[in-house]
């Protein structure tokens, strides 16, 4: 699985939805984007994909 971030539509650190809301602190504000710092640590619950109001985060099977 992995989540990904599609930055044509996330507002970085303006929204910062998924940082505040996931469980795990998978995300963080690097600069002026989020990123997927710790992958790893994911348990891919959904949150973040469910709380971005612009759908730009993906929570998929590869």
């Amino acid at each position: 699985m992995a989540v990904t971030i599609d930055y044509s539509k996330c507002k970085g650190p303006e929204c910062a939805e998924c940082v505040n809301t996931c469980p795990m602190e998978v995300f963080e504000i690097q600069g002026d984007k989020v990123v997927v710092a710790k992958e790893d640590e994911c348990t891919f619950c959904g949150v973040c994909e469910d709380v971005c109001p612009t759908k730009a985060i993906k929570v998929t099977q590869e």
